[in-house]
Protein backbone atom coordinates (compact mmCIF):
# COMPACT_ATOMS: atom_id res chain seq x y z
CA UNK A 1 0.00 0.00 0.00
CA UNK A 2 2.84 2.84 1.03
CA UNK A 3 4.88 1.41 -2.20
CA UNK A 4 1.56 2.34 -4.46
CA UNK A 5 0.59 5.68 -2.86
CA UNK A 6 3.96 7.06 -2.93
CA UNK A 7 3.46 6.71 -6.33
CA UNK A 8 1.61 10.29 -5.36
CA UNK A 9 -1.05 9.60 -8.29
CA UNK A 10 -4.23 9.99 -6.05
CA UNK A 11 -5.20 13.76 -6.92
CA UNK A 12 -5.12 12.65 -10.24
CA UNK A 13 -6.33 9.29 -10.50
CA UNK A 14 -10.07 11.66 -9.36
CA UNK A 15 -9.24 14.14 -11.52
CA UNK A 16 -9.67 12.24 -15.39
CA UNK A 17 -11.13 9.75 -16.62
CA UNK A 18 -13.16 7.26 -14.76
CA UNK A 19 -11.66 8.45 -11.55
CA UNK A 20 -14.14 12.04 -12.13
CA UNK A 21 -16.57 9.85 -12.70
CA UNK A 22 -16.39 8.05 -9.45
CA UNK A 23 -15.87 11.70 -7.46
CA UNK A 24 -18.91 13.28 -9.26
CA UNK A 25 -20.81 10.08 -8.25
CA UNK A 26 -19.69 9.80 -4.86
CA UNK A 27 -20.29 13.47 -3.86
CA UNK A 28 -23.69 13.62 -5.17
CA UNK A 29 -24.96 10.41 -3.26
CA UNK A 30 -22.86 11.61 -0.07
CA UNK A 31 -24.47 15.00 -0.23
CA UNK A 32 -28.12 13.45 0.19
CA UNK A 33 -27.73 12.40 3.40
CA UNK A 34 -25.22 15.50 4.27
CA UNK A 35 -26.48 17.04 7.66
CA UNK A 36 -27.06 21.29 7.32
CA UNK A 37 -23.97 23.56 7.75
CA UNK A 38 -22.30 23.73 9.57
CA UNK A 39 -21.49 20.21 10.82
CA UNK A 40 -18.72 18.31 11.81
CA UNK A 41 -17.59 15.73 9.53
CA UNK A 42 -14.48 13.27 9.94
CA UNK A 43 -12.89 11.90 6.69
CA UNK A 44 -11.30 8.58 7.64
CA UNK A 45 -8.77 7.47 5.34
CA UNK A 46 -9.46 10.59 2.90
CA UNK A 47 -5.82 10.67 1.31
CA UNK A 48 -4.99 13.74 0.11
CA UNK A 49 -8.01 15.59 0.85
CA UNK A 50 -10.00 15.26 -1.98
CA UNK A 51 -13.46 14.87 -0.53
CA UNK A 52 -12.27 16.69 2.48
CA UNK A 53 -11.85 19.74 -0.16
CA UNK A 54 -15.38 20.50 -1.46
CA UNK A 55 -17.09 19.46 2.19
CA UNK A 56 -15.02 22.19 3.51
CA UNK A 57 -16.14 24.71 0.43
CA UNK A 58 -19.90 23.61 1.60
CA UNK A 59 -19.04 25.18 5.44
CA UNK A 60 -18.85 21.93 7.10
CA UNK A 61 -15.42 21.83 9.37
CA UNK A 62 -13.63 18.34 8.24
CA UNK A 63 -11.09 16.74 10.09
CA UNK A 64 -9.04 13.93 7.79
CA UNK A 65 -7.35 11.14 9.25
CA UNK A 66 -5.39 8.95 6.88
CA UNK A 67 -1.98 6.72 7.24
CA UNK A 68 -0.11 8.08 4.73
CA UNK A 69 2.07 11.00 5.83
CA UNK A 70 2.15 11.72 2.37
CA UNK A 71 -1.58 12.39 1.96
CA UNK A 72 -1.48 14.50 5.41
CA UNK A 73 1.02 16.78 4.36
CA UNK A 74 -1.12 17.80 1.60
CA UNK A 75 -4.47 17.30 2.93
CA UNK A 76 -3.11 19.99 5.63
CA UNK A 77 -2.88 22.61 2.87
CA UNK A 78 -6.46 22.74 2.21
CA UNK A 79 -8.65 25.68 4.45
CA UNK A 80 -10.92 24.56 6.37
CA UNK A 81 -9.48 20.77 6.62
CA UNK A 82 -7.27 19.78 9.87
CA UNK A 83 -5.38 16.87 8.74
CA UNK A 84 -3.55 14.19 10.92
CA UNK A 85 -1.52 10.78 10.69
CA UNK A 86 -4.01 8.01 11.96
CA UNK A 87 -5.63 4.54 11.74
CA UNK A 88 -9.30 3.75 10.92
CA UNK A 89 -9.53 0.93 13.54
CA UNK A 90 -8.77 3.37 16.40
CA UNK A 91 -9.69 6.66 15.69
CA UNK A 92 -8.06 9.39 18.33
CA UNK A 93 -11.97 11.26 19.01
CA UNK A 94 -14.53 11.18 21.28
CA UNK A 95 -17.59 8.79 21.30
CA UNK A 96 -20.48 10.79 19.06
CA UNK A 97 -18.42 13.76 17.91
CA UNK A 98 -18.75 13.47 14.94
CA UNK A 99 -22.40 15.02 12.77
CA UNK A 100 -21.00 12.84 9.76
CA UNK A 101 -18.57 9.76 8.87
CA UNK A 102 -16.72 9.47 5.38
CA UNK A 103 -14.65 6.58 4.69
CA UNK A 104 -13.69 6.13 0.71
CA UNK A 105 -10.45 4.33 1.65
CA UNK A 106 -10.18 2.01 4.87
CA UNK A 107 -12.27 -1.06 3.67
CA UNK A 108 -10.60 -2.18 1.45
CA UNK A 109 -7.31 -1.83 2.26
CA UNK A 110 -8.21 -3.62 5.64
CA UNK A 111 -7.87 -7.31 4.26
CA UNK A 112 -9.68 -9.46 7.40
CA UNK A 113 -12.93 -9.13 8.28
CA UNK A 114 -12.01 -8.36 11.62
CA UNK A 115 -10.00 -5.17 10.93
CA UNK A 116 -12.60 -3.78 8.83
CA UNK A 117 -15.49 -4.61 11.56
CA UNK A 118 -12.81 -2.68 13.80
CA UNK A 119 -12.96 0.18 11.38
CA UNK A 120 -16.62 0.20 11.05
CA UNK A 121 -17.05 -0.11 14.81
CA UNK A 122 -14.81 3.12 15.13
CA UNK A 123 -16.94 4.97 12.51
CA UNK A 124 -20.55 4.28 14.56
CA UNK A 125 -18.53 4.84 17.99
CA UNK A 126 -17.58 8.62 17.20
CA UNK A 127 -20.80 9.12 15.14
CA UNK A 128 -23.46 11.15 16.79
CA UNK A 129 -26.95 9.27 17.41
CA UNK A 130 -28.96 10.00 13.88
CA UNK A 131 -25.65 10.73 12.07
CA UNK A 132 -24.62 8.52 8.77
CA UNK A 133 -21.89 7.26 7.49
CA UNK A 134 -20.51 6.34 4.08
CA UNK A 135 -18.20 4.26 3.26
CA UNK A 136 -16.61 3.01 0.08
CA UNK A 137 -15.71 -0.65 -1.09
CA UNK A 138 -14.34 -1.71 -4.40
CA UNK A 139 -16.64 -4.37 -6.00
CA UNK A 140 -15.75 -7.91 -6.60
CA UNK A 141 -15.41 -8.63 -10.32
CA UNK A 142 -14.07 -4.68 -10.48
CA UNK A 143 -10.32 -6.04 -11.91
CA UNK A 144 -12.40 -8.74 -14.34
CA UNK A 145 -14.51 -5.68 -16.17
CA UNK A 146 -11.22 -3.80 -16.23
CA UNK A 147 -9.47 -6.91 -18.30
CA UNK A 148 -12.20 -7.33 -20.38
CA UNK A 149 -12.45 -3.80 -20.99
CA UNK A 150 -9.02 -3.14 -21.52
CA UNK A 151 -7.61 -6.08 -22.83
CA UNK A 152 -5.86 -6.91 -19.66
CA UNK A 153 -6.09 -11.26 -20.08
CA UNK A 154 -3.57 -10.60 -22.59
CA UNK A 155 -1.16 -10.88 -19.61
CA UNK A 156 -0.84 -14.24 -17.82
CA UNK A 157 -0.76 -12.58 -14.23
CA UNK A 158 -3.41 -10.73 -14.59
CA UNK A 159 -5.17 -13.19 -16.11
CA UNK A 160 -3.93 -15.51 -12.99
CA UNK A 161 -4.66 -12.53 -10.26
CA UNK A 162 -8.46 -12.37 -11.34
CA UNK A 163 -9.24 -15.74 -11.31
CA UNK A 164 -8.23 -15.76 -7.71
CA UNK A 165 -9.89 -12.59 -7.04
CA UNK A 166 -13.29 -13.54 -7.90
CA UNK A 167 -12.61 -16.39 -5.74
CA UNK A 168 -12.05 -14.77 -2.02
CA UNK A 169 -12.29 -11.05 -2.61
CA UNK A 170 -7.93 -10.82 -2.38
CA UNK A 171 -6.66 -8.21 -5.10
CA UNK A 172 -3.26 -9.92 -5.42
CA UNK A 173 -0.98 -7.95 -7.67
CA UNK A 174 2.37 -9.83 -8.74
CA UNK A 175 5.31 -7.61 -6.90
CA UNK A 176 6.46 -4.73 -8.95
CA UNK A 177 3.06 -4.55 -11.21
CA UNK A 178 2.09 -1.24 -8.51
CA UNK A 179 0.05 -0.28 -11.81
CA UNK A 180 -2.36 -2.71 -10.91
CA UNK A 181 -3.09 -1.63 -7.41
CA UNK A 182 -1.81 -3.42 -4.33
CA UNK A 183 -3.49 -6.02 -2.35
CA UNK A 184 -6.60 -5.11 -1.12
CA UNK A 185 -10.39 -6.67 -0.56
CA UNK A 186 -13.01 -6.53 -2.97
CA UNK A 187 -16.46 -6.81 -1.19
CA UNK A 188 -19.54 -7.98 -2.87
CA UNK A 189 -22.81 -5.83 -2.08
CA UNK A 190 -23.88 -7.79 0.37
CA UNK A 191 -20.56 -8.33 2.53
CA UNK A 192 -21.00 -4.32 3.13
CA UNK A 193 -24.11 -4.77 4.20
CA UNK A 194 -23.53 -7.43 6.95
CA UNK A 195 -19.96 -5.72 8.10
CA UNK A 196 -22.10 -2.21 8.79
CA UNK A 197 -25.34 -4.08 9.96
CA UNK A 198 -23.10 -6.28 12.47
CA UNK A 199 -20.97 -2.51 13.44
CA UNK A 200 -24.66 -1.18 15.02
CA UNK A 201 -25.54 0.50 11.87
CA UNK A 202 -29.27 0.81 10.88
CA UNK A 203 -30.81 -0.51 7.45
CA UNK A 204 -27.64 0.25 5.28
CA UNK A 205 -28.27 0.76 1.81
CA UNK A 206 -25.72 -0.38 -1.01
CA UNK A 207 -25.02 2.37 -4.15
CA UNK A 208 -23.21 1.65 -7.49
CA UNK A 209 -21.29 4.77 -7.99
CA UNK A 210 -20.17 4.26 -11.62
CA UNK A 211 -22.52 1.23 -12.36
CA UNK A 212 -22.07 0.20 -15.86
CA UNK A 213 -20.81 3.46 -17.36
CA UNK A 214 -17.24 2.79 -15.95
CA UNK A 215 -16.96 0.64 -19.62
CA UNK A 216 -17.08 3.62 -21.56
CA UNK A 217 -13.46 5.21 -22.24
CA UNK A 218 -11.93 7.78 -20.33
CA UNK A 219 -12.02 10.85 -22.83
CA UNK A 220 -15.77 9.71 -23.41
CA UNK A 221 -16.50 10.18 -19.72
CA UNK A 222 -14.57 13.14 -19.74
CA UNK A 223 -16.41 14.57 -22.59
CA UNK A 224 -19.52 13.50 -21.30
CA UNK A 225 -19.31 15.43 -17.67
CA UNK A 226 -17.99 18.91 -19.52
CA UNK A 227 -21.48 18.66 -21.60
CA UNK A 228 -24.62 20.15 -19.36
CA UNK A 229 -27.12 18.28 -21.17
CA UNK A 230 -24.72 14.75 -21.92
CA UNK A 231 -23.68 14.76 -18.00
CA UNK A 232 -27.81 14.76 -16.51
CA UNK A 233 -28.29 12.01 -19.23
CA UNK A 234 -25.54 10.09 -17.95
CA UNK A 235 -26.05 11.23 -14.11
CA UNK A 236 -29.42 10.62 -14.56
CA UNK A 237 -29.42 6.99 -15.84
CA UNK A 238 -26.95 6.03 -13.00
CA UNK A 239 -29.32 7.11 -10.44
CA UNK A 240 -32.01 4.94 -12.15
CA UNK A 241 -30.38 1.94 -11.72
CA UNK A 242 -28.07 2.85 -8.89
CA UNK A 243 -29.31 0.38 -6.05
CA UNK A 244 -30.45 -2.30 -8.28
CA UNK A 245 -29.07 -5.78 -6.78
CA UNK A 246 -28.55 -6.95 -10.88
CA UNK A 247 -26.46 -4.00 -11.78
CA UNK A 248 -24.74 -3.29 -8.12
CA UNK A 249 -21.78 -5.82 -9.38
CA UNK A 250 -20.77 -4.05 -12.65
CA UNK A 251 -19.90 -0.68 -10.91
CA UNK A 252 -16.13 -0.15 -9.86
CA UNK A 253 -17.12 1.27 -6.52
CA UNK A 254 -19.88 1.09 -4.12
CA UNK A 255 -20.88 2.81 -1.76
CA UNK A 256 -23.14 1.66 1.53
CA UNK A 257 -24.78 4.47 3.68
CA UNK A 258 -25.78 3.91 7.18
CA UNK A 259 -27.42 5.36 10.16
CA UNK A 260 -26.51 5.44 13.93
CA UNK A 261 -29.49 5.00 16.11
Amino acid sequence: MQAYYEQDGEDGRLGAGGGMLELVRTRELVERYLPAVPSSIVDVGGGTGVHARWLAELGHRVDLVDAMPLHVARAAEIPGVTATLGDARKLDAADASYDFVLMCGPLYHLLTVEDRLAAWREAHRVLKPGGYVAAATIARFSSLHDALFRNLFRYKEFHSMVASTVVDGHHRPPEGRHEWFTHTYFHRPEESVQEATEAGFLAPQVFAIEGSARALPDDEIEARLADPVQREHLLWALRLMESDPSVLGVSSHLLTVGRKG
